[in-house]
């Protein structure tokens, strides 16, 4: 049975978090399954007495549910200007649904939430986490509130994937879909990064298998981690704009730091993002996110990828890539665009020609938001 609770650790006045419970047992896509499972959510505009006017968002990778700033949570989330009354995503015309990732360490259950069987933290003990379980705990979150199906539902990066996992697995769930700088399939290339990435906080000493404390998390190789990502996220071009060759200000650099002390401005601009991403995000949940990213392949639901969207039943689609983007390339939307098309979508695609790498849709809210508006406003 479905229902919605209430947050045992909503305590903060400015909190905006809704909780859904999933099933129980919830079953997950490679084997194992959960119990007690909620997801952590918020909301933005109204649903309508049809019930026909919910947009279900799910994230990229590291951030919560909080898409943007509300009546409960004021504070800036991370796409505001996109979500909101009169933006792209208008919540004076959709109930919006923003999902915090079943797996992530934002309210929804993850390796750092307490497993019922134990009364300890899953950590490793935590079921193979993969895109589809993300995807069948967001539309479970749905039927929680009684909304079958969606509107539309909308992913960015890590979203993208799961937005196809959840078409793919439910048939029929939504009518439309947008795919941002996502992947029917991860590349090599972003298998290599990620498996470094992992390395360096498996490497670390303070990792110790897993059980780790809070008071001494593996921070240098979340740092590490957190540098390469950021490196992929960009574009060398933004960063020969941005920064140039422009010197560290002495403010940025310390004694401690030895002979080799950042010298450059990008530097120490990686490394205050590295510093700020350890405080913020858990290194098992890390861990866990970035291997269902490297495992899913759109084809595990049908002979190909075309097939497996044409059992979906979207639509429409929306695809948006970005040129400079080395993460998830544009070749692979322009793919993802013909295999909608294929499987007898109406699709638009929307290769776009910003520097900012695969972090645009987050930099160029203007440009990204043009796009969805006009596709959105098709009906």
């Amino acid at each position: 049975m479905n229902a919605v609770v209430s947050a045992p650790d909503k305590q903060r006045r400015d909190d905006a978090r809704n909780f859904a419970r999933l099933p129980d047992p919830f079953p997950m896509w490679r084997g194992g399954q959960l119990h007690g499972a909620v997801v952590s959510y918020e909301t933005w505009g109204k649903l309508n007495d049809a019930r026909d006017n919910a947009i279900l968002l799910f994230t990229g990778l590291s951030p919560s549910a909080h898409a943007a700033s509300s009546p409960e949570d004021s504070s800036e989330g991370w796409w505001e200007g996109m979500v909101g009354p009169g933006l792209a995503i208008d919540s004076n015309r959709y109930f919006i649904v923003c999902v915090n990732s079943l797996g992530s360490c934002f309210g929804s259950t993850g390796p750092a939430s307490i497993n019922p069987a134990t009364g300890a933290a899953y950590r490793l003990a935590f079921p193979d986490l993969s895109v589809e379980d993300i995807a069948r705990a967001g539309y479970e979150t749905l039927r929680s509130l009684k909304i079958e199906p969606a509107n539309t539902v909308i992913g960015p990066s890590l979203g993208g994937m799961v937005v196809l996992a959840y078409a793919a697995q439910f048939p029929g769930a939504t009518r439309r879909l947008i795919s941002i700088s996502g992947s029917a399939a991860a590349s090599p290339f972003a298998i290599a990064l990620r498996s470094i990435q992992r390395e360096a906080i498996l490497r670390d000493p303070d990792w110790r298998g897993g059980a780790y404390t809070d008071e001494q998390p593996p921070a240098t190789g979340m740092r590490i981690a957190r540098k390469l990502g950021m490196m992929t996220y960009r574009s060398a071009h933004e960063w020969r704009e941005r920064f140039g060759r422009l010197p560290a200000t002495p403010a940025e650099q310390s004694p401690q730091d030895g002979p080799f002390a950042p010298e450059f401005a990008i530097q120490s601009y990686l490394e205050a993002h590295a510093r700020k991403f350890v405080r913020a995000f858990d290194p098992n949940c890390y861990l866990y996110l970035s291997r269902a990213m490297d495992r899913f392949d759109l084809a595990a639901h049908g002979s190909s990828h075309s097939a497996a969207l044409k059992r979906s039943a979207v639509e429409r689609a929306l695809v948006i890539g970005v040129e400079s983007d080395m993460l998830f390339a544009i070749d692979e939307q322009e793919r993802l665009a013909k295999s909608f098309e294929q499987a007898g979508a109406i699709t638009s695609y929307a290769p776009l020609d910003c520097i900012e790498g695969h972090d645009s849709f987050l930099i160029a809210i203007e440009r990204f938001g043009n796009e969805m508006r006009t596709f959105l406003n098709q009906g």
